[in-house]
This record gives C-alpha cells, sequence and structure tokens, in this order.
C-alpha cells in the first residue's frame, strides 16, 4: 500500500486555461464555498472515464498531501485524480484493507450487489481489493465512527 494520502477538493469547474508552454497540461480552477482552488492537469492525472472538463462542471480533484505545495493565492495542487461528481453525491479516493476499511480509518465499505466494481479502463474487476487504491462513489454513510457505506460503484486503479 502507498503512503500516499489523496485530499479530496470539490466544486465546480469556474475555467480550464491552456499552460503556457506545455501543450499537454491545463489549469482547472474549481470554486466551492472556501474560494478558489487551482489544479494542474497532467498527463499523469488521472481523469475517471476520460471524461470531457468543461467550465461549470461540478467535479471532485485530489492531490497528494504528501507533495509540496507553492505558497501561492489561490493555491496550486497537482492532481492525482479528477472525476464528474453527481450533486448528492460524494467521491473517495485511497487504500482499503482486507475488511475494506480505508487505511485512514475514514471509510468502511459494505460491497452490495448492486455495487458496480472495475478498473479505470473499465473492464470488470474480480480480484481482492485489499490493498488497491479504490475511487468510491457513494450517496449515503452511517454516523458511525468509522462512517460505513454501500458504494453505487468502485473503481480500482490498477
Amino acid at each position: 500500500m502507498a503512503n500516499q494520502t489523496l485530499v479530496p477538493v470539490s466544486g465546480v469547474i469556474q475555467r480550464i486555461t491552456p499552460l503556457s508552454g506545455d501543450c499537454c497540461s491545463l489549469q482547472v480552477s474549481i470554486v466551492n464555498n472556501s474560494g478558489v482552488s487551482n489544479f494542474i492537469v497532467s498527463p499523469s492525472t488521472y481523469v475517471i472515464q476520460e471524461v470531457h472538463l468543461r467550465a461549470g462542471m461540478l467535479v471532485t480533484a485530489f492531490y497528494d498531501s504528501d507533495l509540496a505545495i507553492p505558497l501561492v493565492y489561490p493555491p496550486e495542487y497537482q492532481a492525482v485524480i479528477i472525476g464528474r461528481k453527481n450533486a448528492n453525491e460524494t467521491i473517495y479516493a485511497g487504500w482499503f484493507d482486507g475488511d475494506l476499511l480505508a487505511v485512514d480509518q475514514s471509510l468502511k465499505l459494505n460491497v452490495g450487489p448492486s455495487t458496480q466494481i472495475m478498473t479505470s479502463n473499465g473492464q470488470r474487476f474480480n480480484c481482492s481489493l485489499e490493498g488497491q487504491l479504490l475511487i468510491v462513489y457513494y450517496s449515503a454513510a452511517t454516523m458511525s465512527i468509522p462512517p460505513q457505506t454501500t458504494p453505487r460503484r468502485i473503481i480500482v486503479v490498477c
């Protein structure tokens, strides 16, 4: 399991700007109640389902909190993962143990018969979820510690 800690930022894409001198990367500005955050979306960023990002889209972007972040305002992060989200849905990204408890103990998964489990390229995933980087889509969670949820969809980033 990686020691990477992925931090989510959800909001609406305000604008998308090409980076000067880098034709393969974009700066995506996300606005939410906390203000504006800029994300660099590079070729190494996993864009969930290769969705075409556009202004006005509700998204969640994840950055690695272990990486150095430039001291600029608004903050600018290297996006590790970015994807579209539904209004009443939460997206979580992280590693899980054999009991499907997130390694940071912030979420426990209860996989149900209707939970879609697939790889990042859209193929069915039939192996153990233990030790895998998972992107989890869910709508409701219990108030217990840790919160428990039955996800709608799990994407395994192999």
